[in-house]
């Protein structure tokens, strides 16, 4: 075997141990979302709309479905890395998701509610609560039948008939998410 100038066989060589302190993981520290900018929290939302958009229709590409939402698909996975699956270089949604957010629902005085949730299934089951009141508020009378003595996250949900017709008009404007201009959606 030929030997290199150092003495050393050919293909191996002497390498000096980094004595500097170790390296630190690549990824960034995980920040509360009260700590976020209202910008980053607008991104944050959009990208949670992103999943839930590729959970109702698992045909949709990731991103596809982020610039509808108007949202880069990177934003997806630094907020969400753990709610996307990658199969042959195509991303899917994970069936659920332990991500908090927060939403808002209607009380028994029409006023909003925030409501932290902590998982997709308490999302989804707020927003059918939502799209079974506007039912029942359009005349579809046994439409808020399977939710009486329901909660969702901890909040009892308002099904009484006589206060729902009470409130209806401060549930005009209502939005299950909020936004940051003045709470219209």
């Amino acid at each position: 075997m030929k030997q290199k100038a150092s003495g050393l066989p050919r293909g191996i060589s002497r390498r000096r141990k980094n004595k500097t302190a170790p390296q630190q993981s690549s990824k960034p520290a995980s920040v509360p979302i009260s700590r976020l900018s209202q910008r980053s929290q607008a991104a944050r939302d959009r990208a949670l709309h992103v999943l839930s958009a590729m959970r109702r229709d698992p045909n949709l590409s990731l991103t596809h479905t982020a610039k509808l939402q108007g949202v880069k698909a990177g934003t997806v996975k630094k907020y969400f890395s753990s709610a996307l699956k990658e199969s042959h270089g195509k991303f899917a949604a994970t069936k659920s998701d332990r991500y908090t957010a927060t939403l808002h629902v209607p009380d028994a005085q029409g006023n909003s509610v925030a409501v932290k949730t902590h998982s997709s299934k308490d999302r989804e089951a707020l927003s059918q609560y939502l799209r079974d009141l506007g039912r029942y508020l359009r005349g579809k009378r046994d439409a808020l039948a399977p939710w009486h003595g329901k909660k969702v996250a901890g909040v009892d949900l308002v099904t009484d008939g006589r206060t729902l017709v009470a409130i209806e008009p401060a549930l005009s404007e209502f939005s299950l998410y909020r936004a940051f201009n003045g709470g219209a959606a």
